[in-house]
């Protein structure tokens, strides 16, 4: 276009200086005077302004290239500096994430004050139906178990939903967050029944990754039957992976921790063989302030990060395809993720299969650099994957998984004995899962330790 109207112009004989003789320059008044006399005719008549309304309209209508991630956990503090945004969230997008509550929160004040303010108005009113927005945050909250003391937000004694949520946003910040609170089956669910998620985050599971089912019905509807992605956390012990009801079944993504700018080794307090390693201990918002942060650590927190680097590749891929929605569903997206055109018009699908590969083929293992007062364990050179899988993954994984899945860069397959040992995974995870049966254990506790009821995964 720029180049058309570079040519344009260059025809045009008025455009050289050295040609305005005197007749020249009395044309271009006269042209002009016509242009600004037709331009104010047609602002005065009443037939124009259809025309306004209308182009306004379709503008209000248009929306940035976006993704949305669900982490399910303990509540949020959506008072929180980290979750506010400019952004004003349109009313199809409220509409098609179901929300039917609308609160209006103070921003001013301390967390206490700001949370007195709003009592009456909106956390006194909630229940277990409510999809709630927050204008001014990034968040859309709900919190279908209903059980918690106050819902949707982080209760005092919790912090967990709160540093799991900053961890997406720290990865990719334009994220639309879906939040649900809970730890069961049917919160989970919520977002898998969700359809313009994309990714699903959960943080939780039994200590040890004792072989006790959990949430994997939960999941395997939100991956299998509606094409989303599941980052689930594996536990923080060398357990092996396989058998956690959160990070074990063939349809998620297990995520263990590794020391991300410390020696980048595995965490020794961190599970076996899961399918990849990410951030362990991270920066992260605090849930009874508005802008406080601290340090923790955890395969909590490197799951959420991932769901986040998952989010950001998809939202980019959006945008480069033309691809204004979310979500895989299957009567709307053909069970894709991506579903958009390329510059020709030819359509481009990336399903979560898609997204998966390039996810295990960016991984990789750091060289040996072991800091043995650190409290990592060295990746060994032989069968480094039962200890981390694929491998790592951080924010420098984004490119080459974008690149791989828009053809520009392919990504080099990976060594067969890397490949045989996790189809080996994949094996045992697919013989395990699809025998073991998937029923709630009866008096079998979920709860949190830890400063900021952060520093472990929920058990």
């Amino acid at each position: 276009m720029a180049d058309e109207a570079g040519s344009t112009i260059s025809e045009n004989p008025f455009d050289d200086a050295s040609q305005m003789n005197p007749k020249n320059l009395i044309t271009v008044g006269a042209l002009s005077f016509l242009l600004i006399f037709s331009f104010f005719a047609l602002s005065l008549s009443g037939d124009s302004a259809p025309m306004l309304v209308s182009e306004e309209t379709e503008e209000s209508d248009d929306w940035r290239a976006f993704s949305v991630v669900a982490p399910v956990d303990t509540g949020i503090n959506v008072y929180h500096d980290h979750f506010r945004t400019n952004e004003t969230y349109p009313d199809w997008l409220l509409d098609e994430l179901g929300v039917n509550k609308v609160c209006d929160l103070t921003f001013n004040g301390s967390w206490q004050e700001r949370y007195e303010a709003d009592r009456e108005s909106c956390w006194d009113t909630l229940n277990a139906s409510d999809i709630v927005a927050f204008p001014g945050t990034k968040i859309i909250g709900h919190s279908p178990d209903g059980d918690s003391d106050i819902l949707i937000l982080d209760d005092p004694s919790d912090g967990h939903g709160s540093a799991v949520t900053g961890a997406v946003l720290n990865a990719n910040p334009d994220a639309v967050i879906f939040f649900v609170e809970g730890f069961s089956t049917e919160a989970v669910i919520a977002a898998a029944n969700q359809p313009l998620v994309d990714v699903i985050s959960t943080s939780f599971g039994a200590p040890g990754s004792v072989p006790v089912s959990g949430i994997e019905r939960g999941t395997e509807i939100a991956v299998v039957e509606e094409g989303k992605m599941h980052a689930g956390a594996a536990d923080n012990s060398p357990s092996p992976a396989i058998q956690d009801s959160t990070a074990g079944p063939p349809w998620s993504i297990g995520i263990a921790g590794y020391a991300e700018e410390g020696d980048d080794q595995k965490e020794i307090m961190s599970g076996s063989y899961p399918d990849i390693s990410a951030d362990w201990t991270q920066y992260l918002p605090n849930h009874d302030d508005i802008d406080g942060y601290h340090e923790t650590s955890g395969t909590s927190f490197a799951t959420p990060r991932t769901a986040g680097i998952l989010s950001y590749v998809l939202q980019s891929l959006r945008f480069e395809f033309n691809d204004d929605g979310s979500g895989a569903s299957p009567e709307q997206r053909q069970g894709m993720l991506v579903d958009g055109t390329d510059s020709d018009g030819n359509p481009v699908l990336i399903s979560n299969a898609d997204v998966r590969e390039a996810l295990n083929l960016s991984a990789w293992y750091p060289e040996l650099d072991w800091d043995p007062t650190s409290g990592t364990m060295p990746i060994s050179p032989v069968a480094p994957c039962t200890q981390t899988g694929w491998g790592f993954v951080n924010l420098s994984n984004i490119e080459p998984m974008i690149a791989h899945l828009n053809q520009s860069s392919e990504l080099s397959q990976r060594p067969g004995d890397v490949v045989a040992c996790m189809n080996a995974n994949q094996d045992m995870r697919e013989a395990y899962w699809n025998a073991y049966p998937s029923s709630p254990v009866e008096g079998h506790e979920l709860f949190v330790t830890g400063s900021q009821g952060v520093e472990r995964r929920l058990f």
